[in-house]
């Protein structure tokens, strides 16, 4: 069997539900550990075994207690089946965001690293699309139903987007105690939201051209010149907006989910039933 030990608790999703700032804050924690990479085991990689799975957490030192972020989890059809069968009774932590806001938000992921067309609508029309990723992942009370059929409710820490924005510190007691160690927060992690949305990049053909070499390109980007260059092409993304129709039918696409999901978590929700809201 291989070294390492399996995790004693993840954070599953949604995929652009703050999941990655969550993650760094728990790298933060002395009596944590977490790979840097998200494994994606219980998802897309699970055919790789469970001694492949041990091997990420190999690296660990002995006392903090590992975990890991795999923020597709949550809509994956068969994440909690086998979650359930290999690490019963863990911890998971799951974050959503306002599905509209989420869907868009993942589109516009995927445009920076040139995996769509520049055509919103041909990925976030429910006529045409649902069941693909960016509409699927959004719908957090059917996942959440599913999430229930194999894994007790009081194992699921839900957290909303608005919680973070409103409350970082407070979400961050939560995680921890839910996890079952001390509250650490670190305070300049803390306002970091860890979004490169707005990042300036390359020009997608340029990154294109240099994808071959990035095995070589990327342990030298510290360096000065490297940087000079880099900063003299990058360029701010400029993303397909989402249009006020394109909007409205995403609030109706997810309506009765949203309604579901309000129900199950006793929570106000209709903030996500509204048409005002901007996307970030």
């Amino acid at each position: 069997m291989a070294d390492g030990r399996l995790p004693s608790f993840l954070v599953i999703g949604a995929v652009k539900a703050a999941t990655t700032w969550i993650g760094h804050q728990l790298r933060h924690h002395p009596m944590l550990w977490l790979p840097t990479a998200e494994p994606h085991f219980f998802s897309t990689e699970y055919a790789r075994g469970v001694d492949w799975y041990r091997s990420l957490f190999a690296e660990a030192p002995a006392d903090p207690i590992v975990g890991e972020k795999s923020a597709d989890y949550l809509a994956h059809p068969d994440a909690a089946r086998r979650i359930a069968a290999l690490l019963p009774g863990i911890p998971l932590i799951v974050q959503l965001r306002d599905p509209v806001e989420r869907a868009y938000s993942d589109y516009c992921m995927l445009y920076r690293r040139g995996q769509v067309s520049s055509d919103p609508r041909r990925y976030l029309d429910g006529r045409v699309a649902a069941g693909g990723r960016f509409l699927e992942g959004g719908r957090y009370a059917h996942h959440i139903r599913r999430l229930y059929e194999h894994i007790p409710a009081e194992r699921l820490q839900i957290i909303l987007y608005e919680d973070i924005r409103r409350e970082p510190e407070a979400v961050i007691a939560r995680v921890c105690g839910h996890i079952g160690v001390p509250t650490h927060i670190a305070p300049e992690a803390v306002d970091d939201r860890r979004n490169d949305s707005r990042a300036p990049t390359l020009p997608l053909p340029l990154r294109r051209i240099l994808r071959p070499a990035r095995p070589l390109l990327d342990p030298m980007r510290s360096n000065p010149w490297l940087a000079r260059v880099w900063t003299s092409l990058a360029r701010p993304v400029r993303y397909p907006p989402l249009t006020e129709e394109l909007r409205a039918m995403l609030r109706d696409y997810y309506r009765d989910d949203i309604r579901d999901l309000a129900n199950l978590l006793k929570r106000d929700l209709s903030g996500w039933l509204c048409d005002d809201r901007a996307v970030a």
